[in-house]
């Protein structure tokens, strides 16, 4: 009985402390990079102050929402930018206070690519991308009135003008160091800008980035080395979704275009001598590999089999993400497929999370319909924390 009295005792390898590169965490639940449309006219306003601050947690791990590197990058409307003076100064307010509850936090790079609209695009140009095919009309854009339109056809980059993209990557890495962050996520994945080139179903270029796997990963690599340049690897994390079909991002062979960004990362790595802060995993069940009624994408076995390969692969700290519930995280962290697991939805609408799935607390359900609006408080500061001891409720916000 002493025995398992001691085991009680004992953490969870999930809420377990984790050193990732230079920074020590205290448990390995990640808030998950998530589009919150709250930064009216492109800049973070108080209520992110307010919503990252009770998101985070001594030692605890933040990743922000997809932050637009140019103002070509945008595909929702009131998204953050870090490519302005004023976007970096109002980032410094998020940092100060996450800091001040000793979280660690990353910016997420984000171009949308095609994913965009001519209403969120300079002079009402069409969204670049890397081949000039939209986006099918199975799937719709949020406009700025709130309702959906069609993704209209983009302008496939010249080559020429793909250094400048890359460049926009690197300043905004420095923008996001200058503003305190300590470091920056790239988003590869999920059908945006980077994955329009990684992705065989999309990357219909003639040109040195198309055509291979080697050619269509050139983009993404470049971006990496230019950002690591300018940061240092320790602050850069990549993400990626090989297997995902979100917003038409098909690949034919998404296992060994996982293994050929794994293993260009790792070449990195070695030629920097310093490992990445990490690669971050979405896996395929987050979306459908095609459309089924009962909204299955592929066997479970599958999508581990998938899963571990990378990451048995990958030379550093993986995170996965993508529908965990608290067992499918604990369970992943024990089996050794993920280091650190990053939670959304639930996230979303329980701020303090981290306490919950320590202690297997009931969740707060969370309301689709409030993800995507502008209200600084409805959907985003106003879920509760969990009860006191005296019955009454945490603070809701301090808005």
């Amino acid at each position: 009985m002493a025995g398992t009295s001691s085991d009680q005792r004992k953490p969870h390898p999930l809420f377990s402390p984790y050193k990732m590169g230079k920074f020590n965490l205290s448990h390995r639940v990640v808030l998950a990079p998530m589009t919150r449309c709250r930064a009216l006219n492109g800049i973070p306003q108080p209520a992110l102050v307010e919503y990252y601050t009770q998101r985070a947690t001594d030692g605890g791990f933040l990743i922000t929402e997809g932050t637009m590197i140019s103002p070509t990058a945008a595909g929702f409307p009131h998204v953050p930018g870090i490519y302005s003076k004023e976007q970096v100064e109002a980032w410094k307010k998020v940092v100060d206070a996450v800091h001040g509850k000793g979280g660690v936090i990353f910016c997420q790079l984000w171009h949308v690519g095609r994913a965009s609209h001519q209403v969120y695009q300079p002079g009402g140009a069409a969204p670049i991308s890397s081949t000039s095919k939209p986006i099918s009309k199975r799937w719709r854009i949020l406009m700025p009135d709130a309702t959906h339109g069609t993704y209209p056809e983009p302008r496939a980059l010249a080559t020429y003008e793909i250094a400048e993209v890359v460049e926009h990557y690197r300043q905004s890495a420095l923008n996001a160091i200058e503003a305190g962050f300590d470091g920056i996520e790239i988003h590869g994945a999920h059908g945006y800008l980077i994955d329009q080139f990684l992705k065989d179903g999309i990357n219909d270029r003639t040109d040195e980035y198309g055509g291979s796997i080697a050619n269509r990963c050139k983009f993404l690599i470049q971006v990496v080395q230019a950002v690591v340049a300018a940061i240092g690897a320790d602050r850069v994390g990549v993400r990626m979704s090989p297997a995902i079909d979100h917003l038409d991002a098909m690949d034919s062979d998404p296992l060994n275009l996982g293994l050929a960004v794994v293993e260009r990362l790792n070449k990195l790595q070695q030629d920097v001598g310093s490992k990445l802060a990490y690669l971050h995993v979405t896996q395929p069940r987050y979306t459908a590999y095609g459309q089924t009624e009962a909204g299955r994408h592929g066997s479970e076995d599958e999508e581990a089999r998938l899963m571990r390969t990378w990451r048995r692969a990958y030379w550093g700290t993986f995170i996965c993400s993508g529908g965990f519930t608290r067992e499918l995280g604990m369970v992943a962290v024990a089996q050794g497929d993920a280091d650190l697991v990053s939670y959304g939805r639930h996230f979303i609408s329980n701020p303090d999370l981290v306490t919950r799935l320590e202690l297997d607390a009931p969740l707060n359900r969370y309301v689709r319909a409030t993800f995507y609006t502008q209200d600084p408080v409805v959907g985003y500061t106003d879920y509760p924390f969990l009860s006191k001891g005296n019955g009454s409720k945490l603070p809701l916000s301090r808005l």
